[in-house]
């Protein structure tokens, strides 16, 4: 399983606030509500992401209030992993959930810049900055989250068993 796309590049502590501003909360559909996403943060974001594309940021991303619309509007506007030192352990949590792969890699956090096209291999942990050239080691998914992702989340999962 590979995620490639070009990246978006963000900083520490990327709080869920900015992923989805609580004020879109009451968006029933999927797409109007991804169409705010990270808004807050970066105003060009949904004019530019492409489907596949990667979030990369530094620690503790999806801090904040543990609302499960931060991944979902993540995936939903088509970004393919996020690549991050660390993550909000809700936000995680979350991610798995709806099956958005993410992926802990610490010096691929202070290292990959914005606009580099980036593949990630989830069975290995292995992070290419195709750009650079340059590869990282990042923590693999262990088989049974490769499972929830592969079927687009833990419900699907589930419901496949």
């Amino acid at each position: 399983m590979n995620a490639k796309g070009t990246v978006f590049r963000y900083g520490d502590n990327v709080d869920t606030d900015v992923i989805i501003p609580a004020r879109y909360l009451a968006i029933q559909d999927r797409k109007e509500l991804a169409s705010h996403c990270m808004e807050d943060i970066d105003r060009e974001f949904v004019k530019k992401v492409k489907p596949g594309d990667i979030i990369v940021a530094g620690k503790n991303f999806g801090c904040g209030s543990s609302r499960e619309h931060a991944p979902m509007v993540i995936k939903e506007a088509g970004v393919s992993c996020v690549i991050a030192e660390t993550f909000a352990r809700i936000f995680f949590r979350n991610a798995i959930n709806i099956g958005l792969p993410i992926i802990e890699c610490r010096e691929a956090s202070l290292e990959i810049g914005a606009d580099h096209e980036v593949e990630v291999n989830f069975d290995t942990g292995l992070i290419t900055d195709v750009t650079t050239g340059k590869a990282y080691q990042g923590q693999p998914f262990p088989e049974f989250m490769q499972k929830i992702i592969r079927a687009q989340g833990l419900v699907n999962y589930i419901n496949e068993g």
